[in-house]
């Protein structure tokens, strides 16, 4: 690595979303990592407050931002756009690139047309399951909030299931909801560094849980699910997944650090989302497949850092 452009270094986290809890686990864990690749660190749990915020942010006088926040504000392009207007550079994806990934109707449009196969959906009202005798998709389907992540509010709906009277009785959404149809199969995940010509894909790793599908809990919580890595795959469907999700990363824009989630059913592997604010947690994939390919955490959090940029 070339020797390091900033010393500084002020890593946002906590914030306000429903994945405040992720976030400050991943601020902390980066910003020890940055800490042991020698850059002086401060930590700043964002304030819902824009004037506190920016106060808080100039009195810790960085010359770059790490963002390790999740969820809304900090992941769908509303943060990037507030520090391109102050000329900081940040690590992870740009405003438009994170925009267009937090909103998963939005970025499926943007796979499709790159010619990445994804499971077809539908955007509906709490009034499509009104009727008892009417679904909006033939099961087995997900319903999700088209702009949150982490798994936050999803629901999967197969034959036997009970999640119509939970989504019934209490709609959990702000607005309308994305039915998409389940794709059976195996939960794939992979991780993409870079920009441009220069975009890596590093591994893919494939996650099992008992939980039933990769939920909230799954993802967080210690022996919530085993990370298969890498997953034991044939070549082909390897090489396949790497490619659709390093075609994925530059279809949006991404650069810096971004996770894709794919479900393969045997023969084809669909991408579901892309996500341009990975966990850093202990139990986060992209540390353990920087790690596969000889980069340790330290290091990866470094190199995002050193990648850092901005659009002002």
């Amino acid at each position: 690595m070339s020797p390091p452009r900033y010393r500084r270094v002020t890593v946002l986290m906590g914030g306000w979303s429903a994945e405040r809890a992720v976030s400050l686990n991943s601020g902390a864990a980066a910003a020890d990592a940055l800490r042991k690749a020698g850059y002086t660190v401060a930590v700043l749990d964002v304030h819902r407050d824009p004037l506190r915020f920016l106060e808080d942010l100039r009195d810790s006088r960085p010359d770059v931002v790490f963002n390790a926040l999740h969820g809304r504000f900090g992941e769908d392009g509303r943060i990037q756009g507030m520090l391109d207007i102050l000329g900081l550079p940040y690590t992870h994806s740009g405003a438009l690139a994170s925009a267009l990934a937090m909103d998963k109707p939005a970025a499926k449009t943007v796979f499709a047309a790159a010619g990445i196969p994804v499971p077809e959906h539908v955007l509906v009202g709490a009034d499509a399951f009104a009727d008892p005798d009417r679904e909006p998709m033939a099961r087995p389907y997900v319903v999700k909030p088209p702009n949150d992540g982490s798994s936050v509010a999803v629901y999967v709906v197969t034959e036997g299931s009970n999640a119509l009277a939970a989504l019934r009785q209490d709609w959990p959404y702000d607005g309308p909801a994305m039915v998409e149809r389940f794709i059976p199969g195996r939960e794939l995940t992979v991780a993409v560094m870079g920009e441009g010509d220069a975009v890596r894909p590093l591994a893919v790793t494939e996650i099992t849980t008992q939980r039933g599908f990769y939920d909230y809990d799954a993802k967080y919580v210690t022996g919530g699910s085993v990370h298969v890595l890498p997953a034991d795959l044939d070549a082909a469907t390897t090489a396949a997944c790497l490619e659709l999700s390093a075609r994925a990363h530059r279809a949006l824009g991404c650069r810096g650090v971004s996770r894709a989630d794919l479900r393969f059913d045997g023969r084809t592997p669909y991408l579901l989302e892309v996500n341009t604010q990975p966990g850093l947690t202990a139990t986060s994939l992209v540390p353990e497949q920087a790690a596969l390919t000889g980069l340790s955490f330290p290091a990866l959090c470094a190199w995002m850092v050193e990648a850092a940029a901005c659009d002002g």
